[in-house]
C-alpha cells in the first residue's frame, strides 16, 4: 500500500484530504506543521507528501528542500490557496503545484499520476 503524508495547519482541510486519500486506498499520515512533518518523513516510509505552503513557523517552501534532503526520491505536491507561489524558485522542486479547492479530483488525479493507485 502506498503511503501519503498530508501536511496542513487547517484541521478541516487536512482531514478532508486525508479521508479522500484513504477512500482512494492510500495509507495516510498527517501533520499540522512542517516540523512534525519532517520528523515523520525521517521516521516513516512514505511515497508522497501533500504540503501546504502557508503555515505558522516553518512554511512549506522552507520545508520542501529539507523533505527532499531526507528522501530524495519522495514525491511532493504543493497544495495551497495562493497561486502567487507558483512562480517561486523554491516551488520548482515540487512534483506538482495545485490550488486548493473543495473539489479534490485534480489532487487525486495528480497523486495517482505520481505514485499510482493506492491499493
Amino acid at each position: 500500500m502506498k503511503t501519503i503524508l498530508v501536511v496542513d495547519d487547517e484541521d478541516a482541510i487536512r482531514n478532508l484530504i486525508a479521508e479522500e486519500m484513504r477512500e482512494e486506498g492510500y495509507e495516510v499520515l498527517t501533520a499540522d506543521n512542517a516540523r512534525d512533518a519532517l520528523k515523520i518523513v525521517e521516521d516513516q516510509p512514505l511515497d508522497l507528501v501533500i504540503l501546504d505552503i502557508r503555515m505558522p513557523g516553518m512554511d512549506g517552501l522552507e520545508a520542501l528542500p529539507r523533505i527532499l534532503g531526507l528522501k530524495e526520491n519522495i514525491k511532493v505536491i504543493l497544495n495551497t490557496a495562493y497561486s502567487v507561489y507558483k512562480e517561486s524558485f523554491m516551488s520548482w522542486a515540487a512534483d506538482a503545484y495545485i490550488i486548493k479547492s473543495s473539489d479534490l479530483n485534480e489532487l487525486k488525479a495528480k497523486v495517482k499520476e505520481l505514485i499510482g493507485s493506492g491499493s
